[in-house]
């Protein structure tokens, strides 16, 4: 944590959420030229940024739960590139909450699903779409010889 001007304390992590909270020294930023269409500013400016974060041997995870889950689902190293923007400081906050809703999603406990027998007005609709299509299909054959 770091201070502000005004004194106070300020947290200086990447929030992903309330229990999961990034060292900034635990991302690895890297930066290079943004490419296609742009002239000058584009091919000089080093605007487009790739965020690393190792997630394996990371502080930020308060339960080995959390980190096998986002390992399980993003693998053990997490990369997100921002070159939206033309100012390399806000590609690098859009890389930021990239990585963040990224791993929010990777950490969240998906519910379980509850098996449910279709309804009874569902499996009526079902087949009749299927006599529909049986119909439909009936229609395109060449008539029987007996008919």
């Amino acid at each position: 944590m770091g201070r502000r001007a005004d004194g106070e304390a300020h947290d200086d992590r990447l929030v992903v959420t309330d229990a999961v909270r990034i060292p900034r020294f635990e991302l690895r930023e890297s930066f290079s030229a943004s490419g296609g269409p742009g002239g000058q500013h584009a091919n000089k400016a080093a605007t487009r940024v790739e965020l690393t974060f190792d997630v394996e041997t990371s502080s930020a995870f308060r339960h080995e739960a959390q980190r096998r889950r986002v390992v399980e689902r993003l693998g053990p190293v997490v990369r997100v590139v921002a070159d939206d923007e033309r100012s390399q400081a806000r590609n690098r906050d859009l890389a930021r909450e990239r990585l963040a809703g990224k791993l929010r999603a990777a950490v969240q406990v998906r519910a379980r699903r509850r098996a449910t027998k279709p309804t009874r007005g569902s499996q009526r609709r079902r087949l009749a779409a299927k006599n529909r299509r049986s119909e439909l299909k009936a229609q395109r054959r060449r008539p029987r010889l007996d008919e």
